[in-house]
This record gives C-alpha cells, structure tokens and sequence, in this order.
C-alpha cells in the first residue's frame, strides 16, 4: 500500500469515527465547463435574488487553487441532521436543519479535528488544509457530487444513494494528492416530485431553481416584505420549507441523526402558535442561542409568523400582538 492509499484509508476510517455520514475525495482540478456556465447564465439570470455575494469571488469559484494556493485535493464530508423528534403537524413549522445548533460551526469543528487527526498520524508529512462549510466560494455541492458521495437531483440538492438529501456538506481543502472518488450517475429517473411538491414553482425546470420564487429563500435570505402570494404558500412554515425533500422518494431512508448538537430542545419543540405570536425578543435570543435561525433575525422572524397569520384565518388579536412587537422592537435586528 502506498501512502497515498494509506492516507486516503485512515482519513476515510476517522471522517466515519466523528460521525460523518460519507466522506469522498476529488481532485483540485478547473470546475467542469459545462457546469460553471450554468452558474453563470443562472447568475446572469438574476435567479439568485438577492443573494449579491453568489456574484462575487467567480474565478476562485472555478479553481479551488486560487481560493486556497497549493490546494491538490478536497474532501468532501456529509453530515445527517434527520431529526427524530419533529414540531406537532398542527403548530407553526420549522425546516429540518433548522432544528439545532448551526451547522457551520458543527461541520467546520468535526473537520478541524479531521485535519488534526491526520497530521497526528502522518507527522512526516507536512498536510496543512483549510475546513470549510459555507463560509468560502466554492461550489459545494459540485464538489460533493464530484468526490462520489451522491447526485444533485432536480430540486438542487445532494442525494446520497439509499440515504436522502437531509445532509449537511462541508470541505476539507488539503496540499497532498490522495487516492481519489468518482461521481455518481444520477438516479432520478424520470421522477418529478420535487417540481410538483414546490408550492411557488420555485423549480422552473429540474435542477433549476429561481430563488426570488423560493419559500426557503423568501423566509431567511430576503429582507424585505415576503409577497402576498408567496405569503398564500406559505402553509404552517415559518422558517424555510422543506417541500421538495419531503416529496423526494430517496427520503425515506432518512434515518434519525446521532449529532446530539442536531437535537431540537424540549423548549423548540412545545411551543405553540400562541407563543410563537407572542414571542419577544429576549425569548428569541434565549431559545435560539448557537442556531442558524439567527440568520433571519428576530424581526424577519415575526415577519415570517405575521404573514402566516395574515394569509390563514387568524383571530385579529394576533395580527394586533405583531404589530405592537413590530413597533416595539428596533427595526435592525
């Protein structure tokens, strides 16, 4: 065995250890053309909303080398966050990955340790790596589909094979050459499930999503009012939406995670719509402390229950108590 195989073994063998649901390697090599055009015209497009800093950093995004210099291979690792306890069916709702601590910092931690782990067991060999997990221009899911750990299906996200989309992804850009995955075909089929189950037809085409329409991008990106007839497709859900993996048949082999970081708290999981409506600042900060529900802000929050409110047949008084905690509380936060 040589040491490229021997590395590649003992890096797989420890990504497994810290929990990782799948880990491949792929060459630091140019993005494939006909992919990074599609970047391109989607950008051109406009269909990345308001989301400018998908604009910036183009070249890096085409070669990893010029993001991270000296960079020969990058890992790609999957994280399940499946919950095993879920919000009733008949109180306000939360995406998935919403329901725990922030995954960047969860994902960026378990590589750092990665990477710690294999400079401890190869001191000979100088590695130096950079962890990533959202937080760099890079095309992650190209990675991810590129090192072999599943597809991109329809609705964009990474499927992995007799596992799902419920994953976070993340990277570890390392200066050695290890032994290295290949990408797997797509098994989709002719399955359009994700496209019928989008409630704004956020999915134009399969594997075409215009974010202005998008419910998830609607409720976290976006920072202004949510259209009224987004507002009407809004169902229960609060933050994000979840639609088009829920109807994704490769999702029911989601298993529950095993990342306790994951677990939603007792105080998530029992509140109700009253407490949601009248949910005040200080709760907020308390019950979303470490969560990257923080994104959209206390005020995005109340804007995302007033217009579920506005668009289901709600008692007044409720619309009345989100106008006081809109009038109360600082518009910056």
């Amino acid at each position: 065995m040589n040491s490229e195989q021997n590395i590649t073994r003992i890096l797989k063998a420890e990504a497994v250890s810290l929990g990782f649901s799948a880990c491949g390697i792929a060459p630091a090599e140019s993005v494939k053309k006909e992919i990074f055009n599609f970047y391109k015209k989607w950008i051109a497009k406009g269909d990345h909303a308001s989301m400018h800093y998908l604009e910036e950093n183009i070249n890096k995004r085409l070669l990893p080398d010029l993001m991270e210099k000296g960079t020969k291979s990058i890992i790609s690792v999957a994280l399940n966050y499946f919950p095993d306890k879920k919000i009733p069916e008949d109180q306000l709702q939360f995406s998935w990955y919403a329901y725990g601590k922030d995954y960047h910092e969860v994902v960026k931690d378990k590589l750092k340790i990665l990477l710690q782990k294999l400079q401890e067991a190869f001191p000979e060999i100088k590695i130096e790596g950079r962890p990533l997990c959202d937080t760099a221009p890079i095309l992650e899911r190209y990675w991810a589909w590129r090192s072999g750990l599943g597809w991109i299906g329809k609705n964009t996200l990474l499927i992995l094979p007799n596992k799902g989309s419920t994953f976070f992804i993340g990277e570890l850009l390392l200066n050695i050459e290890l032994e290295y995955d290949k990408p797997q075909k797509s098994r989709c089929g002719n399955c359009t499930a994700c496209l019928q189950a989008c409630p704004t037809k956020a999915l134009e085409a399969p594997y075409l999503l215009n974010a202005n329409k998008c419910l998830s991008y609607l409720t976290i990106e976006n920072k202004e009012n949510i259209p009224e007839w987004a507002q009407e497709k809004m169902g229960d859900c609060i933050y994000g939406c979840d639609r088009c993996q829920k109807a994704c048949p490769w999702n029911r082999f989601c298993v529950p995670t095993k990342i306790k970081k994951f677990q939603p708290s007792t105080d998530f999981l029992t509140m109700t719509k009253k407490a949601w409506t009248n949910l005040t600042l200080e709760q907020y900060q308390k019950l979303f402390k470490g969560s990257s529900v923080k994104r959209a802000k206390y005020k995005g929050l109340m804007r995302n229950i007033h217009a579920v409110i506005n668009s289901s047949p709600q008692p007044k008084d409720c619309e009345q108590q989100l106008k006081n905690a809109e009038d109360i509380f600082p518009t910056n936060l």
